[in-house]
């Protein structure tokens, strides 16, 4: 079976995305930046071997969008579902229904993930060393996830957005019996302090988040000298 990584992404409408991030940065900025997001991380994530790409992209008319962003073999389809656990679980269970496996899932918060993690927890899936992998963020959630098969459940109680998603997620996956393995933890950008972190640790190209490392130091630059922190 081939694997398959399914990439959380939205079209970046300004006001749509990074709005933790407005202020001190414009909407139209947030948005810039997180398309600079999705650039980096579409051409990091085509370098990881052995895995097929998918977009799950948000909302539903984005489409044509990223048929013109994203590598031409790119599977593409909208998520679906009332929340974030339940758009998740869909798309695993129509990777799954369609042969692939193992399926990895990621967000688009983390530009500079490098391929190197996605490999790891794809041969630690396939080895059937773990039935799942998470990949912990700093904010208390994750990365990604990875499945050896649907797990419906694991998706249904951790109270989305919150700092208690990757332990709640744990809960469940001891309650399910399932073993996990846990990948390096990477940090997320979504608030203006986030960001000011990722400069700190990115490097130039070509390593992964160069773009969006280029793009922040633009959008910051044009900023006032002092800022508020946003915690």
């Amino acid at each position: 079976m081939t694997a398959l990584l399914i990439i959380f992404a939205k079209e970046p409408r300004p006001g749509q995305v990074k709005t933790r991030l407005s202020p001190p940065l414009s909407p139209e900025a947030a948005a810039r930046l997180y398309h600079c997001f999705l650039e980096d991380i579409l051409d990091e994530m085509v370098r990881a071997p052995e895995v097929r790409l998918a977009v799950a992209f948000s909302p539903p008319s984005a489409r044509g969008f990223f048929r013109r962003m994203a590598p031409p073999e790119t599977i593409l389809f909208p998520q679906e579902g009332a929340d974030l656990g339940e758009r998740m679980a869909r798309a695993f269970a129509r990777g799954f229904a369609a042969g692939f496996g193992p399926i990895l899932l990621r967000g688009g918060d983390v530009p500079d993930l490098p391929a190197a993690v996605v490999s790891e927890a794809n041969a630690v899936l396939a080895a059937g060393q773990a039935q799942v992998v998470l990949g912990p963020a700093t904010d208390g959630g994750y990365h990604l996830v990875g499945l050896t098969e649907p797990q419906p459940a694991l998706f249904r109680g951790p109270a989305w957005s919150s700092s208690t998603v990757l332990t709640d997620t744990l809960s469940l996956a001891r309650q399910l019996d399932l073993r996990v393995h846990l990948l390096p933890p990477w940090a997320d950008i979504d608030t203006f302090d986030d960001l000011r972190t990722f400069l700190n640790r990115s490097r130039p190209a070509p390593l992964p988040g160069w773009r969006s490392r280029e793009q922040a130091q633009r959008l910051l630059s044009q900023l006032p000298t002092k800022l508020p922190s946003n915690r």
